[in-house]
């Protein structure tokens, strides 16, 4: 009985041992088939990534090598700076230099230039203003000798004193309207039929019975000036246009002007400039 139960336990311990020993043995050949297929997925995989990198590789050398050609002849045909030799540098640079040179030279000659044409322009427009001025002041001069040329130069037309003088700005009495007035002339005192003369060269302008005055002569000179003289009693060595000299006769003393009756004998003398008169004192000599 012992024996067939050692027997039995003998044979299941080998069958154990054999399905023991079987599972070992799948379990190896399964690591070592997987082993056999990484192995081959891996070579593959390192021949197709070799493949790949032999093909980029050769690919970048021909886009290489055609960069390489196309700089090559850019370079040689822009002559740039990296294919250029050390005596075309400095060639180009002479030139460069030559060329500012010239430049700053035709600019400061240019700027010269404009500054002694400028100089130039205001040297003669001062001599321009100068000589404007210079016949600006002779033609005034001229025109002030003109106008003093213009002037007549007046002489006493009688003798006597004056016995009522010139009053335009304060008043004088008359005796004859018996109140305070002004005197526009001079009264020079005169014997009757005394001889009258022109106080200065002129033409007779008029001669006229004044209702104030009396009879009068009107004579006209240069630059606008006029002679009068009134209270005549006649005026029978002049006529109206009749050229006369300083000191040629003109007529005789009387006693005609009515708004002086009262007053002694007399001449009334009076001088206009531009038909305003005037005081004679200023031009009588």
């Amino acid at each position: 009985m012992n024996r067939r139960k050692n027997r039995f336990n003998s044979e299941e311990n080998k069958i154990n041992i054999i399905v023991l020993a079987s599972i070992v043995f799948v379990i190896v050949g399964a690591f070592i088939l997987s082993y056999v297929l990484y192995s081959n997925t891996l070579r593959k995989n390192a021949k197709s990534s070799t493949g790949n990198e032999g093909q980029i590789a050769a690919k970048n050398e021909v886009a290489n090598s055609i960069n390489l050609l196309s700089v090559y002849e850019n370079a040689e045909e822009a002559s740039s700076s990296i294919g250029k030799t050390v005596n075309e540098l400095e060639n180009d640079t002479k030139v460069a230099v030559n060329t500012s040179i010239i430049e700053n030279t035709v600019s400061n000659e240019q700027t010269e230039t404009t500054s002694t044409n400028t100089e130039n322009k205001e040297e003669v427009n001062e001599e321009n203003e100068t000589v404007e001025n210079t016949e600006a002041e002779e033609e005034e001069k001229v025109e002030e000798n003109n106008e003093e040329s213009q002037v007549p130069s007046f002489t006493f037309p009688v003798s006597g004193e004056k016995i009522k003088d010139y009053a335009k700005d304060n008043l004088i009495y008359s005796n004859t309207l018996e109140e305070w007035t002004t005197h526009l002339g001079i009264d020079f005192a005169a014997n009757k039929t005394e001889v009258v003369k022109a106080s200065a060269d002129g033409i007779i302008k008029s001669i006229k019975n004044d209702p104030r005055y009396g009879l009068t002569i009107v004579i006209e000179h240069t630059g606008g000036f006029e002679s009068i003289y009134s209270s005549l009693l006649s005026s029978e060595f002049v006529t109206v246009g009749e050229e006369v000299k300083q000191g040629d006769s003109i007529g005789t003393v009387g006693n005609t002007a009515t708004f002086e009756i009262a007053d002694e004998t007399h001449l009334h003398f009076e001088i206009k400039e531009n038909g305003k008169n005037v005081d004679p004192n200023i031009y009588l000599k």
